[in-house]
């Protein structure tokens, strides 16, 4: 009998987890803002600066990364410029992990590694410092958006060429896009927004 009474209050556990995160995920996206034709005419962009200086969505965001990974056993968060810094540094203190900066070129002073990835119209590459991985770490990729998946596609296939990518986060996905497409299928890949 009690075992039984025990299983059931996990599983109320487990629901009421369950709720609270959809609840945060709510508050999340509803406070990302929508601005229509920006960059260019036809492109609805999500601004997340609406998320980031509230400080209870703040939380929130990084709470529930932390929730999605905090039992992955991760060395380090590999945070891609600009604004998986903004995720990944509190995310990196959360975890107890170190943090690396994915960099676009000639930003980092040591030796490098960099991966060339595809642009609309061209090329693009980047870094990371020769010496900032080994092969035992277990590295968690962060950046704020998944959108047609060629960065973060570029900095999975440079941190596995050094490293263990234990997962990939986003804060926002769209889905539209396909980029998920892009990454392993064979890796974790967490976004708590989805258009």
């Amino acid at each position: 009998m009690a075992e039984s009474t025990q299983e059931n209050i996990k599983e109320n556990i487990k629901e009421n987890i369950k709720e609270s995160t959809q609840e945060n995920i709510k508050k999340i996206k509803d406070s990302i803002r929508a601005i229509e034709d920006f960059p260019k005419k036809g492109i609805l962009f999500r601004d997340i600066t609406t998320a980031l200086k509230d400080k209870t969505i703040l939380k929130l965001m990084i709470d529930e990364l932390y929730e999605q990974f905090k039992d992955e056993k991760i060395d380090y968060i590999a945070g891609i410029e600009s604004r998986g810094f903004i995720f990944g540094m509190p995310l990196a203190y959360k975890l107890n992990c170190g943090f690396i900066p994915i960099r676009k070129p000639n930003k980092l002073p040591a030796e490098v590694i960099s991966q060339e990835y595809e642009l609309e119209y061209g090329k693009d590459k980047i870094e990371i410092h020769k010496d900032a991985l080994k092969k035992s770490d277990r590295v968690l990729i962060i950046d704020d958006l998944l959108a047609t998946g060629g960065t973060a596609q570029a900095a999975a296939k440079l941190i596995s060429s050094v490293a263990n990518v234990a997962g990939l986060a986003f804060v926002i996905e769209l889905c539209d896009l396909k980029g998920r497409q892009k990454l392993p299928s064979n890796i974790k890949t967490v976004s708590l927004v989805k258009y």
